[in-house]
């Protein structure tokens, strides 16, 4: 009496194999927007304790250079005033090419606390 082999044959473990490769090319583009996210997050933090316009500007420059972020500028930032206390907000957006005419856009947006 024969029994019946399980598991995946050859087409099914390729499949699953290109959908693996495919989900890490993905992962591997994301990640380092993620990453640019949160230099900008703190970037923005340490920014909010300039006490002038130039001042707040000139600190996330610098803390830009230093982090490698290259999506913002200080003059990109809403500078804004709350209960005496610095608020420095951000807004921008990375595209990312994934292939052919497909495209994804991740939109990114935070405040310092």
């Amino acid at each position: 009496m024969r029994t019946r082999e399980r598991g995946l044959g050859l087409i099914s473990m390729i499949l699953v194999g290109a959908m693996v490769v495919a989900l890490g090319v993905g992962l591997i583009r994301v990640v380092p927007t993620v990453i640019e996210y949160q230099a900008v997050q703190r970037a923005a933090q340490r920014a909010s304790q300039g006490s002038s316009l130039a001042e707040i500007r000139s600190l996330f420059d610098k803390a830009a250079a230093i982090d490698d972020i290259s999506s913002l500028k200080g003059r990109d930032l809403e500078i804004s005033k709350q209960n005496g206390r610095v608020i420095v907000a951000f807004a921008y957006e990375r595209e990312i090419h994934l292939a052919g005419p497909a495209w994804l856009v991740m939109r990114y947006s935070g405040r310092s606390k």
